[in-house]
């Protein structure tokens, strides 16, 4: 009888498997530790560049590859993956600011990053204001030696109105402030962050990346490699790392982004057309429609691709209480309710505008919706039936 194998032989087992294995999909490789082959290598290799391994939270080759993927997409040149799109805003704030210093957000700006800036950085003495994206001259007069960071946003959160982003981006610029942008509602695709002249690209990979409602999260993506490295710095002291079955799955998903991406525009659109012609609504908001707020502006960025994400909102009719809206939502079958957006399975969620917009105009009550993947006419039905509940 044969002796059992040893601790050491099944830890240190000589086999290599061969060169020269290529598939579709790129490998998984998982690893707190990172072999060296002398000292030499480990004293030389530097975890800023990609052009070795030096711990795993620094990069495995299976992160390289979805970094480089995500700052093409998003037409920039380096690329930092953080575990959710909030993170990303969190690391981008870290990183620039300091006590003494202050940050401008939109007022339609996404809930989380104003919380952030009301409660770890007020704690920390950085303040901020916000600023009405509609209005660029808003944003230069609040512009001061103090302002370090402006967070850009299109469309707003929730209420879909669609600024003149280059503009915005300009004023940044001739005041010497760097500006960054959350390009999760273009998702890379409608434009480019950089083309509209931000200086970073944040984009949340948890909504269309993933395209599955299963992985959280985020990248930091610029052009300028100085201020990438300034980011990257922070990022390495601040411990962030993403798990790499999680970004396995992103990068899955990354080739189908495109198709998915216009279909969930199409039937948007179509449902988003349909609801605009029921009495029951008083205003569609879709930044492609003539008609919601900043559609010239959405027409002149993003008209020539004509694309936009399959996200609309609606105020209904004032004659219907807050009571009412909620039960319709409650009475649709296929529409999931739920927070996030870009997966297969259609979402709704109703929001108290008053509470978190100030000067909010509109009286009756609004109704975001997240289109999937299900069969339009399908999704259709659902509406029209839970609107025909709606009176009652």
């Amino acid at each position: 009888m044969s002796s059992p194998p040893k601790s050491t032989d099944l830890i240190h087992h000589p086999y290599q498997p061969p060169a020269g294995f290529e598939a579709p999909q790129v490998g998984v490789f998982k690893a707190s530790t990172v072999i060296f082959p002398n000292v030499a290598a480990l004293r030389a290799r530097d975890w800023r560049s990609k052009s070795g391994y030096t711990y795993g939270l620094h990069g495995t080759p299976t992160t390289f590859h979805l970094e480089e993927r995500i700052a093409t997409l998003e037409g920039g040149t380096d690329c930092l993956l953080v575990p959710s799109g909030l993170a990303a805003v969190a690391a981008v704030g870290m990183a620039l600011l300091r006590t003494g210093d202050e940050v401008l957000v939109p007022s339609n700006v996404y809930g989380p990053n104003k919380a952030l800036c009301e409660g770890e950085f007020a704690g920390w003495g950085i303040t901020h204001q916000l600023y009405d994206p509609m209005n660029p001259a808003d944003l230069a007069s609040r512009i001061s030696a103090k302002t370090k960071l402006v967070w850009l946003e299109a469309p707003g959160s929730v209420s879909m109105e669609f600024p003149d982003l280059p503009a915005l981006a300009r004023i940044c610029r001739d005041k010497g402030v760097i500006c960054a942008h959350d390009n999760t509602w273009s998702a890379g695709l409608a434009f480019s962050s950089f083309d509209a002249g931000a200086d970073i690209s944040m984009h949340a990979l948890t909504k269309y990346p993933s395209g599955g409602g299963d992985v959280l999260m985020g990248a930091i993506v610029t052009r300028d490699h100085d201020l990438h490295i300034r980011i990257k710095l922070s990022h390495m002291r601040l411990g962030w790392g993403v798990g790499v079955n999680d970004a396995e799955a992103v990068l899955r998903s990354l080739p189908s982004l495109q198709v998915r991406y216009r279909a969930h525009d199409r039937a948007a659109r179509e449902l988003a057309r349909w609801l605009g012609t029921r009495g029951e609504i008083a205003q569609v908001l879709h930044p492609a429609f003539d008609g919601s707020p900043g559609h010239e502006n959405w027409k002149a960025l993003c008209g020539e691709r004509d694309l936009a994400a399959g996200l609309f909102s609606v105020v209904f009719d004032g004659r219907y209480s807050q009571k009412q809206v909620d039960a319709f939502c409650d009475s649709l079958k296929l529409f999931k309710i739920g927070h996030s957006w870009g997966g297969p399975m259609s979402l709704v969620a109703t929001y108290d505008m008053p509470a978190i917009r100030k000067n909010w105009p509109h009286q009756g009550t609004l109704v975001r919706f997240s289109i999937g993947l299900e069969d339009v006419a399908d999704l259709r039905a659902d509406l029209e039936q839970a609107l025909g509940q709606l009176a009652h």
